[in-house]
């Protein structure tokens, strides 16, 4: 099962790319985990599509051909980074070339909070199903505060999030399943 991750945060040491990397340590070994960046696409214009750009092609590609995605985002001013929406609107255009149709689709996010990322992924939720997505609806994972679920080399320390993040791993791999059939 091939799994594209998308991290909403481009900062280097981000929390939510920390998450994708341990869903990526503790996914089953049938289940592979690829965190692709979405650092190198362009600002989406709609001029651009006549002649995609090459990052882009690649990214929606990615998409295309995964089994399913992952997204982990941060929240800033109560919605998704500009970045991600970015990223999303280049692998859902132009019209007809949506190459999120179909897919699986994880939601989650960490934040230096209590209450995680739940208004951004709310708004990324209604952005998705848009989408034509198969959103994953529990376990809902609006992780904080970081400070407390990342050790000091970025692998999750806390028990409990390591069982809530594999029992989203296992929703999401069922999910594909229904999918692929």
């Amino acid at each position: 099962m091939n799994i594209i991750a998308i991290s909403g945060s481009l900062r280097k040491d981000s929390f939510n790319t920390a998450l994708l990397r341990a869903f990526r340590a503790i996914a089953p070994a049938d289940m592979q985990i690829e965190i692709t960046p979405i650092d190198a696409l362009p600002f989406f214009n709609e001029d651009l599509e006549a002649s995609v750009p090459d990052a882009v092609l690649s990214f929606k590609e990615a998409i295309a051909t995964a089994d399913g995605v992952i997204i982990a985002t941060p929240e800033y001013n109560r919605s998704i980074p500009g970045v991600l929406k970015n990223a999303i609107d280049w692998a859902s255009r132009p019209y007809g070339k949506n190459s999120f149709a179909k897919k699986a689709v994880l939601i989650s996010g960490v934040s230096i909070g209590n209450i995680g990322t739940a208004v951004a992924q709310s708004h990324l939720r209604q952005i998705m199903v848009t989408l034509d997505t198969f959103l994953i609806g529990q376990p809902e994972l609006y992780l904080g505060p970081a400070q407390k679920i990342f050790d000091e080399v970025g692998a999750i320390a806390d028990e409990s999030t390591k069982t809530l993040l594999k029992n989203a791993l296992k929703a999401l791999s069922d999910r594909v399943a229904l999918t692929l059939k």
